[in-house]
């Protein structure tokens, strides 16, 4: 089964993600830590959006062969891979469909304030999940960027609120 974890920053995504690791003995991919170690220590001032979404599409096609690895030895998949977009989202949908793939959203909706203060926290401590600090300029963006799943997306999902 694909579980795709969604959730705007500082939602939680990948404490859950490690959490349902736990329970289902799947696999996870986490686009924070593959960014972090493959893309990260490259990247100059002057690259943006564009140079981050180049790198992320990369990575969800070594994922996405992985995952149909996983599949095939009957071993979960839990992609903590932003899904920020409906479009991103559907990627997945329409891969899983091809396939004949299982598919799970989980969507953690959780209030702006919990998640800046989350956020805020992660930062400060750097604990299990840091990987790299986000500004309140970089959650603010966000705030924008980010699509909220659709009725139709939530039917049968896992919602996970405050």
């Amino acid at each position: 089964m694909l579980h795709l974890i969604v959730g705007n920053t500082g939602s939680g995504k990948t404490t859950y993600s490690n959490e349902l690791k736990k329970k289902t003995k799947g696999v996870l991919f986490s686009i924070d830590t593959w960014n972090n170690t493959l893309f990260l220590p490259d990247k100059k001032e002057t690259d943006g959006l564009e140079w981050f979404l180049e790198r992320i599409e990369r990575a969800e096609s070594l994922i996405l062969n992985i995952v149909t690895q996983l599949e095939e030895s009957h071993t979960d998949a839990i992609l903590d891979l932003g899904l920020s977009k409906y479009e991103h989202r559907e990627k997945f949908r329409a891969f899983a469909a091809t396939h004949g793939y299982t598919i799970q959203l989980h969507f953690l909706d959780l209030s702006k304030d919990t998640r800046w203060q989350r956020v805020q926290q992660r930062n400060t401590e750097k604990g299990a999940t840091f990987e790299f600090e986000v500004s309140k300029e970089n959650f603010d963006f966000m705030e924008t960027w980010f699509e909220k799943p659709t009725e139709n997306e939530l039917i049968g999902s896992v919602v996970i609120t405050e």
